[in-house]
């Protein structure tokens, strides 16, 4: 059996992140002959998975199958920090160049030279720093904060996110030029329920570690809760399989593991089981329904009771709902409602959507009235 764990994984019991990985199911088998084509090379890489599937652990499987496998492995969260302070943490920054920097500091980046360097949560890094992200990438240097040259630099790039980084282009939120220089090679990590051949590997490994952790000298997986393993969701991937095969033996009176000794909670109730709360909030929607014939019942209910300005309410929550939906990007909420940009524009700020005054436009009430009828 092909595994992979994290260095140190018995200090990271409060981790979110998977501390094993294996590679028995086929597609799992797949993806580590891809991984064992592009690690050799110094080509960045894009993992994209969900949380708890073993992003990191993929990183580091990379790093290890390349030339940098002796030189350092430096794993950035880029979520973890403020947009004021990830600069610094990345890049470094010189003594006194800001209130706080009492002495020159190194970023990650200068701390991976020759080696890799995994940034995690791609995605949540600001559009100031995707920026100097992409100078970085493309010049081989790193400025640091407050310094008037550059650092060269010698690092292998591997990027991973949990959000579709084509939809925060398409938003807004993620520049595209960056997408694309992160995207040289991808590696598309399945939630664990997909690759269900991994399930019992994985789970017979967390009883193998959690027994002598626990000092039980022998510990095993019932037929009943091998099926039960095997037929779970796993919405919070291996992360969760761990934690509930460490409580299944702190529990568990025999050597056997049970299906009752498996501790798992099922995220979504059943209809019958939230009726009361549903009628108490408001009447359930059929789900079968086309959408459009669940909207026609929303606004026949809305016509039963019906308020001043109905129009104009009804066209605030339609614009409100879809510049929502595009990350409030008007370009993208234009698109959607194949309206102009400018009708948008005056909706939104005619709405109170937007906090840019109407005066900075030079719109009066009467001409946002006409621009957003016309």
């Amino acid at each position: 059996m092909q595994l992979i764990t994290l260095p140190n994984a018995q200090k990271l019991s409060t981790s979110i992140r998977a501390t094993a990985l294996v590679f028995e199911d086929p597609k799992s088998r797949a993806l580590h002959q891809h991984i064992e084509l592009i690690a050799p090379s110094d080509a960045t890489v894009l993992i994209i998975g969900e949380t708890g599937t073993g992003k990191e652990l993929i990183a580091r499987h990379v790093h290890e199958l390349s030339a940098r496998k002796d030189k350092p492995f430096v794993a950035v969260n880029c979520g973890a920090f403020s947009e004021t302070l990830v600069e610094s943490e990345l890049f470094g920054h010189e003594k006194g160049s800001f209130t706080g920097a009492v002495s020159q500091k190194a970023g990650w980046f200068e701390a991976a030279n020759g080696g890799t360097i995994f940034l995690d949560e791609i995605g949540d890094l600001p559009l100031s720093m995707q920026v100097k992200l992409l100078r970085v990438l493309q010049e081989r240097e790193v400025t640091r904060i407050g310094a008037r040259h550059a650092i060269p630099i010698n690092v292998r790039v591997i990027a991973a996110t949990n959000v579709d980084l084509e939809e925060a282009v398409i938003a807004g939120n993620f520049r595209e030029d960056l997408y694309y220089r992160l995207r040289v090679a991808e590696l598309d990590l399945l939630p664990l329920c997909e690759r269900t051949g991994d399930i019992l590997p994985l789970a017979n490994y967390f009883v193998s570690l959690y027994k002598k952790r626990l000092n039980i000298a022998e510990a095993y997986l019932s037929p009943s809760a091998e099926q039960k393993l095997i037929t779970h969701s796993w919405p919070g991937n291996i992360r969760e399989l761990e934690n509930i095969i460490h409580h299944a033996l702190l529990v568990s009176k025999t050597g056997t593991i049970q299906a009752d000794d498996l501790h798992i909670v099922r995220r979504i109730k059943s209809p019958a089981a939230n009726a009361n709360v549903q009628e108490q909030r408001y009447a359930v929607i059929p789900e079968q329904k086309d959408p459009y014939e669940r909207l026609s019942l929303a606004l026949k209910d809305i016509f039963e009771d019906p308020s001043p300005l109905l129009y104009e309410k009804i066209d605030h929550v339609f614009v409100k709902v879809a510049y929502d939906y595009c990350h409030r990007n008007q370009l993208q909420t234009s698109r959607l409602l194949d309206l102009s940009r400018n009708i948008v524009r005056a909706k939104l700020i005619k709405y109170g959507e937007l906090k840019e005054g109407k005066q900075r436009f030079g719109l009066s009430q009467q001409d946002l009235s006409d621009l957003s009828v016309a």
